[in-house]
């Protein structure tokens, strides 16, 4: 197994230990769910960077990174709906794009394709990870109020959502032809 993928499934494992972070009261453990997904967020930085550099794509790379990035902003954004932070609409729209996203890609694996993360793709994960770290840090400072922060907060995940269907959409148009129904 080469270094991208090593560092894909580490983002895997760290997607528990930020959730039990993340739910555990205290600005303590906010604090380290909030470095567990930095760090995580790191990690899909520098697996691709890595993977490009030194010529270690791999069918599992393409298909495990986003699911890896999945798992982790699906995470935060289960907890922030516990936690009243996050609409459930806003949630639903983006498992939805998920699941969409993954059966094309199930398809194209179908047909002997790997589809690998668009731009557009990217710039959503950017764009979802940016909310998450933000969201994570207004809910502990103490100056700011607790309704504050949950606007901005649910501001810039509604934004995020709009990547989110915006990249959705790229998708499914740029690999139609792999929906055929027979």
């Amino acid at each position: 197994m080469n270094l991208a993928n090593k560092l894909t499934l580490l983002r895997v494992v760290l997607v528990p230990v930020f959730m039990a972070l993340l739910l555990t009261e205290g600005t303590g453990f906010q604090i380290a769910a909030l470095a567990v997904f930095v760090i995580a967020s790191l990690t899909d930085m520098l697996d691709g960077q890595i993977a490009r550099r030194y010529n270690q794509m791999t069918t599992f790379g393409k298909f495990a990174d986003p699911l890896a990035d999945k798992m982790l902003t699906t995470a935060a954004f289960l907890v922030f709906m516990e936690q009243g932070i996050i609409n459930s609409w806003a949630l639903i729209i983006i498992l939805v794009r998920e699941f969409a996203v993954s059966g094309v890609r199930l398809a194209a694996v179908a047909e002997g394709k790997v589809i690998a993360a668009s731009f557009f793709g990217k710039f959503k994960t950017v764009a979802q990870m940016a909310a998450i770290i933000i969201t994570i840090l207004l809910m502990n400072i103490p100056a700011v109020p607790h309704t504050v922060g949950v606007r901005i907060s649910a501001a810039l995940i509604w934004i995020s959502v709009v990547f989110t269907v915006l990249s959705g959409a790229d998708y499914l148009i740029k690999n139609w032809s792999l929906m055929k129904l027979k």
